[in-house]
């Protein structure tokens, strides 16, 4: 076999390997969307293709921030590769107290670290016709290895949270950023 086409054959490969993770990325950005869409018209839990462990409860938003994000149920591992989760020990929008969401601090939740007080958030949920309309009112770095991000049952609120520092070159350190935005307004869809 001669060296250019062993060479032609090695570039090919490298070249589909190196595509193949950008396109599954948007093939599962495109599903989770889809299956928003019908869960957020029937209330009923769609999951994004067969084999996912979750599916999507929530939209959030930001017009500041140019955000529009699918959040899905839970906040494992192999929910936060895909999109940011909702974490299903804290409470939905419609039922009051605090609403956790978490993302990685290199894909989804980057923008966190441009939010200011006062920035605006928009949290529409399958479990209500309402949209929620949250106020940032707290930024904080917390070591959640000496304290717990407060889930309050009386307090309606949206706390978005992910690692810190955000240009960390490794990641898994013990920092939260978390963001707490009160609920200002509830307006109904229908």
């Amino acid at each position: 076999m001669n060296k250019s086409l062993i060479f032609g054959i090695i570039g090919i490969s490298a070249f589909a390997y190196g595509a193949y993770m950008p396109i599954k990325a948007e093939l599962a950005q495109y599903l989770i969307h889809t299956a928003w869409n019908v869960a957020n018209k029937t209330s009923y839990q769609i999951k994004p293709w067969n084999w996912m462990d979750s599916h999507p409860v929530m939209r959030l938003s930001s017009k500041k921030h140019n955000q529009d994000l699918i959040v899905l149920s839970g906040d494992s591992g192999n929910v936060l590769a895909f999109a940011p989760g909702h974490n299903v020990q804290s409470n939905t929008p419609s039922q009051g107290g605090t609403t956790l969401i978490s993302a990685h601090r290199d894909t989804h939740f980057e923008f966190l670290q441009d939010v200011n007080l006062g920035d605006k958030f928009e949290l529409d949920s399958i479990y209500s016709n309402n949209n929620y309309h949250y106020q940032v009112s707290d930024i904080k770095i917390i070591d959640s290895d000496k304290y717990d991000i407060d889930i309050n049952n009386n307090q309606s609120e949206l706390k978005l949270v992910t690692c810190y520092p955000f240009n960390a070159p490794i990641a898994g350190g013990s920092l939260r950023y978390v963001v707490t935005a009160s609920l200002v307004k509830n307006t109904n869809n229908t």
